[in-house]
């Protein structure tokens, strides 16, 4: 099924100069509960809540639409938010899960935040959250 003109009417990102923002924007998905989605930001950037130095890392957000999809450009301006925060690894994909879970409904989402090595270490965590009826 194309996209109709109705399902951009509400999107006010896509197209336009605008600032990183913690606003989800959404489109209306045509086959509720038969689609899978994953997003891939590669280049994830955050501080360190103690040192102040930066982190990097990779996000994955894979989910089930129900009734809507995520645009993919507010997508981007939201997780640019991060830029200047400092926050934990583990608290950054709970955050990021719940706002998810929040604002799009999704029936299902998992996030998975894949921090570059430091110290010798890499983390990784993942948040899993599913719509209940």
């Amino acid at each position: 099924m194309p996209t109709k003109k109705s399902d951009t009417k509400t999107l006010k990102s896509l197209g336009r100069k605008t600032k990183p923002s913690r606003t989800l924007e959404v489109f209306p998905n045509h086959s509720p509960g038969q689609l899978e989605i994953t997003l891939n930001c590669a280049e994830f950037t955050c501080l360190c809540p103690v040192t102040g130095q930066p982190d990097f890392a990779q996000i994955e957000i894979i989910y089930t639409p129900d009734k809507y999809v995520v645009e993919s450009k507010s997508m981007k301006l939201y997780l640019e938010t991060f830029r200047s925060v400092g926050v934990f690894h583990e608290h950054l994909a709970v955050d990021i899960g719940r706002d998810f879970m929040k604002i799009v409904k999704p029936l299902h989402v998992e996030v998975i935040a894949h921090f570059n090595t430091r110290g010798g270490i890499a983390i990784s965590a993942s948040y899993t959250d599913q719509r209940t009826a």
